[in-house]
C-alpha cells in the first residue's frame, strides 16, 4: 500500500484542514492510503516518516526547527516524495531557506489579491498534466496570482502569465504554476493554485493537485 502523510497547520486562512480532509479523500479514493495530523513534531521521528511514501505538507508560513527541517528533508532527499498547494507548500516555513531549496520555490506575492487569470500548461506529456491538457491546456483561475521566486531546476508544466494591471513593471512576466523537481531521490511536485476550498473545487485544479501527490508517490 502507498502511503501518504499530510501535515495540515499554520495561517488559517488557507483553511489547511478542510483543503487537507478534501484532498485526502481525493488521494484514498485514487488508492493510497493517506493520514492526517496536526503537528509538526511528527517530524521528530525518523521511523516514523520512513513508513511514507510522500509527505503533503499544508502548513502556510509558521516556524519549523532546524532539525525537524533536516528530518524532512533528509526523508525526501533518500526517496520519499514531498508534494503540495498553494502557501501550504510554497509559503510555509519562510525563515527556512533549507525548506525552500527542496520546494523549488517561494511566494513573494500575488498582486491585485484575488483576480481572474488564466492558466496554461505547457508540459502536454507528463502524467501529472497529460489526461487534462486533452479537455482543459488553458484554464481560467478566480484567486491570488502567486509570484514566486522559483529555482531554475524545476521542471514546469504550467504557466500564467501577469498583465500588469496591478504591477505595470512585471508585465508580460511568465510565471510557474505547477512544477516538479528532484530532491536527492525524492520527487517533488507543486502547484500555487489552492487558496482554500474555493479553489480546490474547481477543475481542473483539484485533479492536478491530486496526480501531483500520486505522481510524487510513485503511484502514477
Amino acid at each position: 500500500m502507498v502511503r501518504a502523510l499530510f501535515v495540515w497547520g499554520g495561517w488559517e486562512g488557507h483553511q489547511p484542514r478542510e483543503t487537507t480532509e478534501f484532498i485526502a479523500g481525493r488521494v484514498r479514493d485514487a488508492g493510497l492510503e493517506p493520514e492526517v495530523c496536526d503537528t509538526l513534531a511528527v517530524f521528530d521521528d525518523s521511523e516514523t516518516l520512513a513508513r511514507f511514501d510522500v509527505i503533503v505538507p499544508c502548513w502556510t508560513m509558521g516556524e519549523i526547527s532546524q532539525d525537524r527541517v533536516q528530518a524532512l528533508e533528509g526523508a525526501v532527499r533518500r526517496g520519499c516524495g514531498l508534494a503540495g498547494w498553494h502557501g501550504g507548500m510554497g509559503d510555509a516555513f519562510r525563515l527556512s531557506t533549507d525548506y525552500q531549496f527542496m520546494v523549488g520555490g517561494q511566494f513573494v506575492a500575488h498582486p491585485g489579491n484575488i483576480i481572474d487569470y488564466s492558466v496554461e500548461i505547457t508540459d502536454l506529456d507528463h502524467p501529472i498534466t497529460r489526461d487534462v491538457a486533452r479537455t482543459m491546456r488553458v484554464f481560467a483561475v478566480h484567486s491570488e496570482q502567486y509570484y514566486m521566486h522559483v529555482d531554475p531546476a524545476n521542471h514546469v508544466l504550467a504557466v500564467t502569465e501577469f498583465d500588469g494591471e496591478h504591477t505595470p513593471w512585471i508585465a508580460g512576466v511568465q510565471m510557474p504554476v505547477l512544477w516538479t523537481r528532484m530532491h536527492g531521490t525524492g520527487r517533488v511536485a507543486y502547484c500555487s493554485i489552492g487558496h482554500g476550498m474555493a479553489d480546490l473545487v474547481c477543475d481542473p485544479v483539484p485533479e492536478l493537485v491530486t496526480r501531483s501527490i500520486l505522481w510524487a508517490a510513485r503511484a502514477l
